[in-house]
């Protein structure tokens, strides 16, 4: 009897007030960002001149949707092996026509006597849409907005990373100097910052032909605001 008080008099140890120290650190970092990403990101045509110090703004990269041809002639040269150039007009029509999902066949009425069709699938945890880029100054951003629904909290914030293209290995591979999940900075958070550029941005993987002569390529410069995939 006199052991164990001793023992409680002496409280919790070490091990338990550095393991509850962590806890506490890593729930304040989680609350952190949650309220960051949740603050509103601002889409506009340029950033304002009197953006308040804080402010989070998204600018899209511009569409045109009457360049399919155009992508399809430069598709074929680039994965025939020869050297391209594309700005984010190009980019974005390419992405939008990767990106479309297969036709579905329309459904059959049903007949008398019939089994009633399975129900849709449950609303997906997370959900990617689909991906835009700009490129201005010399740098590339993607962005997209990402729908959530966990454990019954649901919301929608924007995912914008800018960076240029550099040598990773034997190939090129996008490399973010910026990266926000709604209005948090995410760059030096590195467990995150790869899922976000993983899963959140680049979750749509890109064609098999396209993948092998991007694995070609000799070279890939951004100049203002054109791209250009150097073949060897």
């Amino acid at each position: 009897m006199i052991s164990k008080n001793k023992k409680a008099q002496k409280g919790p140890s070490w091990l338990e007030v550095g393991l509850g120290a962590l806890l506490s650190v890593i729930l304040g970092v989680v609350l952190g960002v949650a309220y960051l990403a949740s603050k509103t990101v601002q889409t506009v045509k340029d950033i304002p001149k009197d953006a308040p110090a804080g402010a989070v703004y998204y600018i899209e990269g511009s569409r045109d949707f009457s360049r399919d041809a155009v992508i399809k002639e430069k598709r074929k040269d680039f994965t025939d092996g020869q050297s391209i150039s594309v700005d984010e007009r190009d980019l974005n029509a390419f992405i939008t026509m990767v990106s479309k999902p297969p036709s579905a066949s329309a459904a059959k009425p049903a007949k008398p006597g019939d089994k009633a069709p399975p129900p849709p699938a449950d609303q997906k945890a997370i959900d990617v849409g689909t991906l835009n880029a700009r490129i201005h100054q010399g740098k590339i951003q993607f962005g997209d907005s990402v729908t959530f629904n966990v454990f019954g909290v649901s919301g929608s914030f924007i995912v914008q990373a800018r960076g240029t293209i550099s040598k990773h290995g034997s190939g090129f591979a996008f490399d973010p100097e910026e990266i926000y999940v709604g209005g948090c900075p995410c760059q030096r958070l590195l467990f995150i910052k790869d899922f976000v550029v993983s899963k959140l941005l680049f979750a749509q993987p890109f064609p098999d032909d396209v993948a092998a002569a991007w694995s070609k390529l000799s070279d890939v410069v951004i100049e203002g605001s054109t791209l250009r995939l150097k073949a060897p």
